[in-house]
């Protein structure tokens, strides 16, 4: 119990007149339905309300000085997130981690077609994701039957993997006289790789006519290293920005 001398109002519980039925009038009756459903048996059905049972048809909670009602986490959450938006710099500044290739693309260099007549296979060209990476491999084309794949490694080579490159299409020479064909491959890149420093390793294996040639970027072989690169997002997609997390 709460002393005389106590600073806090009287607490007054919230008065709400209770809603009642209509009462019942020859010309105000509760329709009967009658059940249609074959096999049941013909009653009739009534609507009763709560408050002809007695039962209160409202809840009244009355709180207590200093007791903080409940708020759900997902909405304090979304006001924490709203506050430090409003409050930060008028670009929205964010870090994220991707694999970086560690040489010029093959398809940039001036020896790409020279490379290519010499070791038969050539990298074209690789692309990162936060999925994996995808890339071409360029071959010529010495037979009908053949096989391309990427041989790769995430530990320096202390334990390998190899996967099958697909064929895409054929292309012409540069000098004209010889066809390419063009293979692509997808690499997945598992999580524990998209940390600062983590390198991924790889070469091309090319197989025809019961020879072996390879393009391991002459010697040093292909490498990636996951750096961190900031993004800066726009003020005005901070709303878009809220819905995405």
């Amino acid at each position: 119990s709460r002393s005389s001398s106590s600073c806090d109002p009287a607490l007054r519980p919230i008065i709400r007149r209770r809603a009642r039925s209509l009462p019942t009038s020859p010309e105000r009756k509760r329709t009967a339905v009658r059940c249609q459903v074959s096999g049941c048996m013909n009653r009739m059905n009534r609507v009763r309300f709560a408050d002809a049972l007695g039962l209160e048809l409202t809840e009244v909670k009355v709180f207590q000085s200093g007791e903080d009602p409940s708020i759900p986490l997902h909405v304090l959450s979304r006001l924490s997130i709203n506050s430090d938006l409003w409050y930060s710099s008028l670009d929205l500044e964010f870090t994220m981690q991707c694999l970086v290739p560690d040489f010029q693309q093959p398809a940039d260099c001036i020896d790409f077609s020279s490379r290519l007549q010499k070791q038969q296979v050539c990298l074209e060209r690789v692309t990162s994701s936060d999925l994996g990476l995808r890339g071409t491999i360029h071959v010529r084309n010495i037979a009908f039957e053949k096989r391309v794949s990427v041989r790769y490694t995430f530990n320096q080579w202390k334990s390998l993997h190899e996967l099958s490159a697909q064929w895409h299409s054929s292309i012409p020479e540069k000098s004209g006289q010889d066809q390419v064909d063009v293979f692509t491959f997808f690499l997945p890149v598992p999580p524990f790789l998209l940390q600062v420093c983590s390198v991924v390793q790889f070469a091309a294996r090319y197989q025809v006519n019961g020879q072996e040639y390879w393009d391991n970027n002459r010697g040093k072989n292909y490498s990636l290293i996951c750096r961190t690169h900031p993004l800066k997002m726009p003020r005005e997609c901070e709303e878009s920005w809220i819905h995405f997390i």
